[in-house]
């Protein structure tokens, strides 16, 4: 007989120290719980858990070691009319596993209901098919490793997949591409670095399993965005070949990175889990406690509440899913160094009852909370319930993915011209959704193209989306794409429409960088990435998703081109506001930003709303920025003017009065094709200068503060 103690009931998760590991698992419905371990040639020991404290049931082993696998059985009702799915033969992962090894291989014995007869329980074992929890070392040297802590007013984020940024990266090792090795890999920082990136925002890398569905096409979850193990970093990203590796591998790519000083962002799935609605399978939250990790509706409790159209929502008015949330993200700041989180469909975990409510119990515990409440926090401010669009409405320690600013942006440069209004509320960082909640312009993650939708090219190049290859005939993914082909659907050699295309993409960037706010851009749109149209690969693992960094050689103008953006927005304060403009004079009578019309005088009411302009120039002041230094200082900067056409038609400019700058120097032209080493060195336009600005493109001028 195997030497059992009775532990303790905390920490939750199997806990390795040193001597033996502790084995730790919530479940209030349970009336026994057995844990599971699994030789190498696969035998199974079974061995009740001999405490239970607080509906947590425990205990220790010694002399169970790292690397030793194991999962739980947990005897119970099995009554899904009233909420309940507790059955034995089905192993269970830990909700607090650190590592998972092997896949999820779909058979009918991962269901608790026979498919020839749903009414029926289904006593299959489970166990062949189900991947293995995994006792990890915790241990990591992680030497004078430290949190960058980068300003949001100097953050850039980069959105990134694991594996799709370096698949086909030429300078990362064969055996590294596709994995977190491959990410932190030199040539991979190399490039980040020169982009001036700030932060990478890594698409889901929890535990994370396909869809059965999906598994049936031929296809797989490819994004991540399905998650089964929240504080496992996802098996399949890890190049190490050893169990429970992909924990040591993901520590040392973050300190990577940290040594470069850019910070990792984990887009985190806590609105649902993989196990789907009431016709799912049982891999762990539905076999332990189903009632209290799952939103049940009250009328019929065999059924789910569904607020993220994945089947579940997690139930975060329960106290213990609420616990798992934030012992999730605790771990993977302290234990893990990451350095903020975007929370995926955030809407969902604010609701009590049916409501969103910003006073939720999700956003006391993280207001409270001495780790969390320090990290950058990103809300995806929507989910599909009732009332989910939030944007502008969450806390004051929260930024939103602005969903808005995309929005407007994307009309705008299509020729919308009710736009106007809205996007000069945008380009300045969006004050009609933050500003009256005390929020600042950092509050606004601004975003033209992600992961979801159309890439930077084919927003350029589709009017329709091509899913055809998801085999959902073309169903899947959004119709409101708000995109311009230039004339022409997909890849065109017509020079003229190829020449719109690319100055549409810098349209785009150059409103991104230079928008008050914080800019992302998602891997490859700095280099013209295409998804041939696709404007929703979910499923898609092979060249549609990954990065083909070839284009850095074919697209090297407009990877050139972003960098220097880039240079720019990090070299002025004018670009970095912490509060938003006021418009108001001074006591010396400047403002510190000014609407112009073409002809250089300032904008009047009648010309925000006459319902076809797409053309103005915005002022911004140098002299006037109203926050201080980190000292205390005042900033002084440049001042700059940016020529807005997005007119079809190539329009003059009059440049203002003296008052508002002696000389004007031409920086930056989208309508320049080839970006000069020395650009526009003899450009030098005094006050009331006329100045051409071709069709549907922008320039941007600076007056020297000297």
């Amino acid at each position: 007989m195997r030497e059992v103690w009775p532990g303790e009931p905390y920490p939750l998760g199997g806990t390795w120290d040193g001597v033996g590991t502790s084995f730790s698992v919530f479940s209030e419905v349970a009336e026994r719980v057995e844990l599971c371990l699994f030789s190498e040639d696969g035998r199974e020991e079974r061995i009740d858990l001999p405490e239970v404290d607080g509906f947590v049931w425990h205990g220790y082993l010694p002399g169970i070691m790292p690397g030793q696998r194991y999962g739980y059985r947990v005897y119970g009702p099995y009554d899904p009319s009233h909420g309940h799915r507790c059955n034995p033969a089905k192993l269970l992962l830990d909700p607090y596993a650190k590592a998972i090894e092997g896949d999820l291989v779909w058979d009918e014995s991962l269901f608790s209901y026979r498919f020839t007869d749903p009414g029926a329980r289904n006593r299959g074992d489970s166990a062949p098919f189900m991947p293995k929890n995994v006792v990890i070392n915790p241990f990591f040297d992680w030497g004078a490793d430290r949190a960058p802590r980068t300003p949001y007013h100097q953050t850039v984020i980069y959105e990134a997949h694991v594996r799709g940024l370096t698949m086909r990266h030429p300078a990362v090792p064969e055996e590294q591409r596709g994995t977190y090795a491959g990410l932190g890999h030199p040539a991979v920082i190399e490039h980040l670095l020169g982009l001036g990136v700030t932060a990478v925002e890594l698409m889901p890398v929890h535990q994370f399993v396909p869809e059965h569905a999906m598994v049936a096409r031929g296809l797989t979850n490819y994004w991540g965005y399905n998650t089964i193990a929240y504080l496992a970093p996802h098996n399949a990203y890890s190049s190490s070949g050893q169990r429970g590796g992909q924990v040591l591998e993901f520590k040392a790519m973050v300190k990577a990175l940290h040594e470069a000083n850019i910070e990792v962002i984990l887009d985190v799935v806590y609105n649902h889990t993989a196990e789907g609605d009431h016709m799912g399978p049982t891999l762990g939250f539905r076999g332990i406690d189903n009632a209290a990790y799952y939103r049940l509706h009250d009328g019929d409790r065999r059924y789910y509440l569904d607020y993220t159209g994945c089947g579940n929502s997690l139930n975060v008015r329960s106290p213990h899913a609420l616990q798992l949330i934030m012992d999730s993200l605790r771990y993977w700041v302290l234990e893990m160094h990451v350095d903020g989180f975007r929370f995926d469909l955030a809407s969902a975990l604010a609701r009590e009852l049916h409501d969103v409510d910003r006073l939720s119990a999700f956003f006391d515990l993280i207001q409270q909370d001495p780790v969390i409440s320090q990290v950058k926090l990103i809300a995806e401010p929507w989910d599909v319930g009732p009332g989910g669009y939030q944007v502008g409405n969450f806390p004051p320690l929260w930024t939103e993915w602005n969903g808005k600013y995309r929005d407007t942006v994307r009309d705008f440069w299509r020729g919308s011209g009710s736009a106007l209004p809205e996007f000069a509320s945008r380009l300045t960082g969006s004050a009609d959704l933050y500003a009256t909640s005390g929020r600042r312009p950092v509050a606004s993650i601004n975003f033209v193209t992600c992961h979801d939708g159309f890439t930077l090219n084919d927003l350029v190049s589709y009017d329709r989306k091509h899913n055809e290859a998801n085999g959902e005939n073309n169903r899947d993914g959004t119709d409101d794409n708000r995109s311009w082909n230039c004339g022409a659907e997909g890849p065109v050699e017509d020079p003229g429409i190829v020449r719109l295309r690319r100055r549409q993409r810098r349209n785009f960037l150059t409103t991104l960088f230079l928008s008050q706010g914080v800019p992302m851009f998602p891997a490859g749109d700095e280099f013209g990435r295409t998804q041939g149209g696709n404007n929703n690969a979910y499923c898609q693992d092979n060249e549609v998703s990954w990065i083909d960094w070839s284009l850095v050689r074919t697209e090297k103008e407009l990877l050139e081109f972003v960098r220097t953006l880039s240079a720019l927005r990090r070299q002025h304060p004018v670009f970095q506001r912490r509060r938003f403009f006021h418009g108001r004079r001074s006591d010396d009578g400047t403002r510190d930003i000014v609407w112009l019309t073409p002809s250089g005088g300032e904008m009047s009411a009648a010309d925000w709303h006459t319902g076809y302009a797409k053309s103005l120039a915005v002022f911004l002041n140098g002299q006037a920025i109203t926050e201080p230094g980190p000292r205390g200082e005042r900033i002084v900067d440049d001042s700059f003017l940016l020529l807005i056409n997005a007119h079809h038609e190539d329009m003059t400019f009059v440049l203002p009065e003296a008052r508002y700058g002696a000389t004007w120097r031409t920086v930056l032209d989208t309508a320049d094709d080839i970006p000069r080493e020395d650009p526009f060195p003899d450009e030098f336009w005094p006050p009331e200068s006329v100045i051409a600005v071709t069709a549907r493109s922008m320039q941007v001028l600076c007056c020297s503060r000297d």
